[in-house]
């Protein structure tokens, strides 16, 4: 994960990912990357290695994508998504040293989950029930809901990505490059949910 090498087949597989789930009609779809190394002793270690991945993941996207343009591209917005392939994503990230429980796996994992999926769950009226049982299942693992949890559209998205608690303070090291996709015409729009 700390390696640049496998970059560019990592965004192959998530290219993959995107066209496959574009043509798919049900939900409930997700991208996985497992990387084997290096151990991760801590969270500030595995944030860095996360925020450094999604960078250069980003940075070789904008060199031929735009930015989904149904979300904002300004990491400190309550409306930013990440985006590769002109699809937003909300990234979950889970290593062996998260202090929640639900956030821990045997190795230094980022999950991609399409923002879309999320929105057409709310439109269902399904996410609301699926909150509520993520909600159940992480005070059951860990004692209390995760504190970086937020709704979408009220806080960036980005406090909960690796899983660590942040200070106030904490500014997203993300920097976006892309232009304005043309590939998604949907306005920008402001949900209310959380992931």
């Amino acid at each position: 994960m700390a390696c640049p090498a496998n970059d560019k087949m990592i965004l192959d597989f998530i290219y993959d990912f995107v066209e496959e789930y574009r043509k798919e009609k049900t939900i409930y779809h997700s991208a996985t990357i497992i990387f084997t190394g290096p151990t991760i002793p801590d969270e500030a270690y595995f944030d860095k290695l996360l925020w450094l991945r999604l960078q250069a993941l980003s940075d070789l996207d904008a060199e031929k994508y735009g930015y989904d343009n149904r979300v904002s591209d300004d990491p400190t917005s309550p409306d930013f998504s990440f985006s590769l392939k002109e699809e937003a994503f909300f990234v979950i990230g889970l290593h062996p040293a998260s202090s929640r429980e639900a956030r821990r796996f045997a190795y230094p994992t980022i999950v991609f989950n399409p923002h879309d999926q999320f929105e057409m769950l709310r439109q269902q009226n399904h996410y609301e029930k699926m909150k509520r049982t993520v909600r159940k299942r992480d005070l059951k693992l860990s004692g209390s809901i995760n504190p970086m949890l937020d709704d979408y559209g009220v806080s960036p998205e980005t406090l909960q990505y690796s899983g660590k608690k942040y200070e106030s303070n904490w500014q997203c090291p993300l920097h976006i490059s892309h232009a304005k996709s043309k590939h998604n015409s949907t306005p920008q729009r402001s949900g209310v949910h959380d992931r």
